[in-house]
């Protein structure tokens, strides 16, 4: 995603209807007349068959361009930040997870369909880990300017109907995310840490093979099995896939 609300806002210009008849009106009308008689038959016709033309010409379209979310590496530390809680009203920072050994950091949005294709399994998921003694965060960095229901308001509803058993918290001035280099939604990071040194990325990476159109079920294999890695003290078992998306889904817009 670009760090602007990239497509979004290229329209093309149009002149209109009446635009036009304001133009021709600024001309006397025996002019317009004396115009009409010398435009040869010709002329007529092909003004004719090229209005015909534009209006069989189709509606601007544009296509969703893909990206992946890369952009950090294994050893990233985790950026402090303090973020409110919407449900709550409580101010999270990072230091409020240096007790737990693993920490879960999602950025996520109301809107987005590959998020809404994953919250339940997400909710289930971070349930059990928190149990094993993973923290667990997510974050909504998206512009309420475009995408009103991802505004406080509609944050906490979000965490009371899906009932999160973490903080879901709100990063209006969407420096936290860039902090992170999150471009897209959902953005999933695993950090973990030992003893008192600070959180260093662990994973980065898809939750699974699932998407709203592949009919490949949700399990949530990729981001389970590396939380019980981590959790364990072993190493991951396998190359991390980056999260494809749809450039829709990007944040900064």
């Amino acid at each position: 995603m670009s760090l602007a609300t990239a497509a979004a806002g290229a329209q093309p210009f149009v002149r209109s209807s009446s635009s036009a008849a304001a133009a021709s009106s600024s001309r006397p009308l025996h002019a317009v007349a004396a115009a009409r008689h010398r435009r040869p038959h010709g002329s007529l016709a092909a003004a004719a068959a090229a209005a015909r033309r534009r209006r069989r010409r189709p509606l601007l379209q544009v296509r969703a361009a893909r990206t992946e979310s890369t952009g950090v590496s294994v050893g990233f530390r985790a950026p402090q930040f303090e973020l409110p809680e919407p449900l709550t009203g409580k101010l999270w920072t990072l230091d409020d997870f240096e007790g737990n050994p693993a920490l879960l950091v999602m950025f996520v949005c109301n809107h987005c369909p590959f998020v809404k294709h994953l919250k339940k399994d997400i909710a289930k998921l971070t349930s059990f880990y928190m149990e094993k003694g993973l923290a667990a965060v997510a974050i909504s960095s998206n512009s309420i300017v475009t995408h009103p229901q991802d505004g406080p308001d509609y944050i906490a509803e979000e965490a009371k109907l899906y009932k999160y058993s973490f903080p879901y918290l709100y990063d209006e001035s969407q420096e936290v995310a860039k902090a992170f280099r999150a471009v897209c939604t959902p953005e999933f990071y695993l950090f973990k840490k030992d003893g008192r040194r600070p959180f260093e990325l662990f994973y980065h990476g898809q939750f699974d093979d699932s998407r709203p159109s592949n009919n490949v079920p949700v399990t949530g294999r990729d981001l389970s099995r590396v939380i019980d890695c981590a959790l364990s003290g072993q190493e991951l078992p396998f190359v991390p896939k980056p999260r494809e998306t749809d450039a829709v889904e990007a944040l900064w817009s």
